[in-house]
């Protein structure tokens, strides 16, 4: 090859998508809805709650606390359900009218469905830790 790149013949010979190509398969994939608020991320998801633990059966269903200041993202009770997958993550049942609340935050509307809950990480040098809202 010109320029003084040697590439490997595995990687010289890997096919490219043309750029038609390229948009006729990103139009076909459909993008999940998700919401953010803070430090929290809800995804729309296709999995069933069946089978899955319950988490939280009294109070709000509270998605992330504040570390510093005691404040959470939640949810009303009668509005929502959460639940823990079989990987300890947070899975979402929003009931219609529900709103995701926070003290510091406008309150967001969420349409009804499920969503993965996903708290927004960083890296320091130090270690890989929840962001602090």
């Amino acid at each position: 090859m010109d320029g003084g790149y040697n590439l490997p013949a595995k990687v010289q010979a890997m096919p490219c998508l043309s750029v038609t190509q390229f948009s006729s398969n990103h139009m076909k994939t459909k993008a999940k809805p998700s919401y953010r608020q803070g430090d929290v991320l809800l995804i729309a998801t296709e999995q069933s709650t069946d089978g899955l633990k319950v988490r939280t059966t009294k109070g709000r269903v509270i998605l992330a606390h504040g570390e510093a200041t005691g404040h959470h993202h939640s949810f009303p009770r009668s509005k929502a359900s959460d639940y823990s997958d079989a990987g300890g993550g947070l899975v979402v049942k929003v009931k219609p009218g529900s709103s995701l609340e926070h003290q510091e935050h406008t309150a967001i509307p969420i349409p009804p469905g499920i969503y993965l809950g996903i708290r927004q990480r960083e890296y320091t040098p130090e270690a890989i830790r929840n962001v602090a809202d």
